[in-house]
């Protein structure tokens, strides 16, 4: 080889390794949406998934991530709507609380905030990535207490009539059950939240994922914060659709997707039994159950209005 095709190589060679980190860097810092006055980059999508399939055994493949990437993106545009919405109210949160939120998450991984974080730098996630979720869900529960909590009541008569309906239920069938719901707010997300659900269900039945960690991260039910749990359910208090698929599915088995006219369900039948007298809940156990459904459904229509009311670019899915 000559000197002057030695050059020649080593200067391509040159360009070369120095242009695909470039090229790299510019893709990651790409916009993918746009929140009203903020910006989600690519970068920021690529975290967070990263993030999710680590923690829920998702496998980190192209198909997976190409799946995974609208539920993952829109879980971020709704974020930062939380956050915009808690700046707007004034109510910020000091270091310490993320710190403490992040040792309650090192905690439900039993293991100490240092050595969470050690395992997370090991395995190439982001920690920021896990930091900014953290921030944007307890900077939304200070929103949820200040602007949501004091329109939610319960009265006694609200209460004597589920302990009437119960009390009727006796001897009927109820079932332990976890949930994944995927809302379809449109007919565009269709198609992509039943391929998820069925990915989901997948790879849960093989093994590969937790059915409680992806309800963490994905699900928009009650109980979503707990793995989906819904605690005991009596079979007449279940939509009609679900009511025939949980009849035919054993304890410990996760159904298929089931169609309802808001989205796509996914149970984990836990166990299942008949409701005797003497496990009735109590009046107070009735009334908070009542007190956080009723917040819960506040807190999601209120989220909703906001994201309606939001100026939003999806630049990855236009």
């Amino acid at each position: 080889m000559s000197v002057k095709t030695l050059k020649t190589f080593f200067l391509f060679w040159a360009v070369f390794c120095l242009s695909a980190p470039v090229a790299a860097r510019a893709e990651e810092q790409q916009i993918a949406a746009v929140v009203n006055e903020d910006a989600i980059t690519q970068k920021d999508l690529n975290d967070r998934m990263k993030l999710i399939m680590a923690s829920s055994g998702m496998p980190n493949t192209p198909e997976i991530r190409k799946k995974l990437a609208p539920q993952v993106l829109n879980a971020l545009i709704e974020e930062q709507i939380m956050l915009q919405e808690a700046k707007k109210l004034n109510l910020s949160l000091t270091d310490d609380d993320i710190e403490n939120g992040f040792g309650k998450l090192a905690e439900q991984n039993k293991m100490s905030s240092s050595d969470f974080k050690g395992m997370m730098r090991r395995a190439g996630l982001s920690i920021a990535t896990l930091q900014s979720q953290i921030r944007a869900h307890l900077s939304w529960s200070l929103v949820i207490q200040q602007k949501l909590r004091s329109r939610v009541s319960v009265t006694e008569r609200d209460v004597d009539d589920v302990m009437e309906r119960l009390q009727k239920n006796v001897g009927q069938s109820e079932y332990l059950l976890a949930e994944i719901f995927l809302p379809v707010d449109n007919a565009q997300a269709e198609g992509k939240a039943k391929q998820l659900a069925s990915s989901m269900v997948s790879e849960i039945r093989a093994g590969r994922a937790s059915f409680f960690k992806l309800a963490q991260q994905f699900s928009k039910s009650a109980g979503s914060s707990n793995g989906g749990d819904l605690g005991w359910v009596p079979e007449n208090q279940l939509p009609e659709e679900l009511q025939g698929v949980v009849k035919t599915t054993s304890a410990n088995e996760v159904t298929d997707p089931v169609r309802s006219p808001n989205g796509y369900h996914i149970l984990f039948l836990r166990d299942k039994r008949q409701l005797a007298a003497d496990k009735l809940p109590t009046r107070d156990m009735v009334m908070q159950m009542l007190g956080h459904e009723r917040l819960d459904r506040l807190q999601h229509g209120y989220l909703l209005d906001l994201k309606a009311s939001s100026y939003i670019e999806n630049r990855v899915e236009s």
